[in-house]
């Protein structure tokens, strides 16, 4: 509960600057001739400029884009709004408010305007990878060089051919088992353990199918850890 009721004190410095620079602009575009809602339009649209500006270099910063047009409207806002701040603290004459800036302060609703629409109009957060990428061309492999062919002998008058003796029938050499399959010895305990629960429920042994679905092991590695469990 206590957490819950414990005030940020960068939130209420920021609460009071907010409000405090909120009222400075809404004077100084009531003094330079922006009455009623006018006056009070004018610190929020400065207000939501800045907030844009700053949204905008958040997002535009980690995908490495360019951000001078962000910082400059970031820029433009926080002029306006120190410069609001600094014309009413008695350095400037609100009743008699200079041409010039009654000239700012008339423009200020389509600079900001202009402002907000190029910040919308920047590339977003972090583009997708484009996949433009060429198909790599398949290897071609080329011919080995082979070495050139040896001649064939030549048979000399009078003499007589060799006689090449027929192939006999080729041997066929037995196939040799396939190299036994490791299983760990925790596994096989395992397995001893589901085989004692299925023996013990059921009354019978339990089958290789059951032992690898139980398991979830391929079928090769069941056949090797049945053939040690019998």
């Amino acid at each position: 509960m206590r957490a819950a009721l414990r005030v940020d004190a960068v939130l209420v410095q920021a609460v009071i600057a907010g409000a405090l620079s909120f009222a400075h602009l809404h004077d100084l575009a009531s003094a330079a001739g922006q009455d009623g809602w006018k006056a009070w339009a004018y610190p929020i649209s400065v207000d939501l400029l800045l907030v844009a500006a700053w949204r905008r270099l958040r997002m535009l910063r980690p995908s490495g884009q360019p951000v001078r047009a962000a910082w400059f409207w970031f820029a433009v806002a926080l002029a306006a709004s120190l410069g609001a701040n600094v014309a009413t603290a008695g350095l400037l004459n609100l009743g008699n408010v200079p041409a010039w800036l009654r000239i700012l302060v008339a423009g200020w609703p389509a600079l900001a305007f202009l402002g907000g629409t190029l910040l919308v109009h920047l590339p977003a957060e972090a583009g997708e990878p484009q996949e433009t990428a060429a198909a790599v061309p398949a290897e071609t492999t080329e011919p080995e060089h082979l070495p050139p062919a040896e001649p064939e002998p030549v048979p000399m008058p009078g003499s007589q051919p060799e006689t090449v003796a027929a192939p006999g029938p080729v041997q066929e050499l037995p196939a040799s088992p396939p190299p036994p399959v490791p299983v760990p010895p925790a596994l096989v305990d395992h397995a001893r353990k589901l085989a004692d629960d299925h023996h013990s429920r059921t009354g019978s042994p339990i089958d290789t199918d059951t032992l690898r679905a139980r398991l979830g092991v391929p079928p090769h590695l069941a056949d090797a850890i049945a053939a040690q469990l019998v």
